[in-house]
């Protein structure tokens, strides 16, 4: 048996399909059918050149699948079995450091991750860009049966990721029930997981920001709850930041989540953002240049500023528990995806990187 797998030559280089022979599995591993699998923010960083990655290498770390094989003797330690639709979580954190040892795995300064393996070593597929991947048991985080598995690709990063941000906010003292307006800045997955999560969590007015002539982002935010959208292209970001400092009776708005990557953000944020404001920063995730900000106003507005890089196996639970809550969602979410075979990897690439759609998936 044969499996496609797209493997990554290096920055701005076209993939390359190749087969692999689907080998027998490791022990403590699960083998499994691609059901489907994100393209990610991340992984599109690899492809500009802004993140660092050895080629030639199967990226990806959205993968969703159905177990094909297992041993069955250790997967009952972690109530798995052949036919479970499962979502593959690539971070291994070292449980022995300071920031895991205080319940920050999220944060392991020795994080490992399940995709590095070899290519040229059986069983060869560790990453998300194949029709067959091995990823250890202690990873998998079974879907429910309740759940579409199409559904739970669908942000299987994104929600993960923005749920992290919100539970770091939560530890810091953040009361939800409290935030009367919220702004998303940038509609990729984060963003628009955020807007609908903020809206689910009761928040009374969730604001979205975003840039560029396409309305489909646009159309999707207030669909999934945005209360208004603001683009920064036909508006001006000067009159967009007047719009949201006069929330709250001009004091600004409660709570910013920064999605959008784009340095300049933070800025704004910071500018809309009312005294003892709360502001989320998990989009920065690539070095795309330096910006000049007015750390005055960290200090004279007394600013909740908080970073979140990565999540935990316990916020993919979380994110899996509040789909299985909003079932209203399945049918809007599943018609976020946009499907690509593994073999038009470069087709999907390209596909998401145009910001045409809300997410970009790689099915078998």
């Amino acid at each position: 048996m044969k499996a496609k797998a797209a493997v990554f030559m290096g920055a701005h280089k076209d993939f390359e399909v190749r087969e692999f022979d689907v080998t027998a599995t490791p022990r403590g591993y699960g083998q499994m059918e691609l059901i489907a699998s994100g393209i990610c923010g991340t992984d599109l960083h690899f492809h500009n050149g802004k993140l660092a990655i050895n080629p030639p290498t199967v990226i990806g770390h959205e993968f969703v699948g159905k177990i094909t094989d297992l041993d069955e003797k250790d997967a009952k330690q972690y109530d798995l079995a052949v036919g479970d639709h499962v979502i593959a979580d690539i971070a291994v954190p070292c449980g022995e450091c300071i920031l895991c040892k205080n319940g920050d795995d999220a944060n392991c300064v020795n994080m490992q991750v399940t995709n590095g393996g070899s290519i040229d070593v059986a069983p060869y597929l560790y990453g998300g860009y194949a029709e067959v991947n091995y990823t250890p048991l202690s990873n998998l985080v079974k879907i429910p049966n309740e759940i579409p598995p199409v559904v739970a690709a669908t942000f299987a990063c994104p929600g993960p990721t923005a749920i992290h941000s919100f539970e770091l906010a939560k530890k810091a003292g953040v009361d939800f029930e409290k935030i009367n307006v919220a702004v998303v800045q940038g509609l990729g997955p984060v963003g628009t997981f955020a807007v609908m999560y903020l809206k689910a969590l009761g928040v009374k007015k969730v604001y979205a920001i975003t840039a560029g002539n396409d309305t489909t982002r646009e159309n999707v935010a207030l669909t999934l709850g945005a209360d208004q959208v603001f683009n920064l292209t036909r508006e001006g970001v000067d009159n967009v930041t007047k719009a949201l400092q006069a929330e709250n009776d001009g004091l600004g708005v409660d709570l910013c989540m920064e999605c959008s990557g784009a340095p300049s953000a933070v800025v704004q944020g910071m500018d809309i953002l009312r005294n003892r404001g709360i502001y989320l920063v998990p989009g920065q995730y690539s070095a795309s240049g330096g910006i000049e900000i007015q750390p005055q106003l960290i200090t004279f507005k007394a600013l909740h500023i908080l970073g979140s890089s990565q999540y935990s196996m316990c916020d993919v639970r979380t994110y899996l528990d509040f789909l299985s809550v909003h079932t209203e969602l399945y049918e809007k979410i599943e018609k976020l995806g946009t499907k690509f075979k593994v073999s038009e990897i470069n087709e999907a690439i390209a596909y998401a990187k145009s910001g045409k759609n809300v997410k970009t998936l790689l099915v078998k």
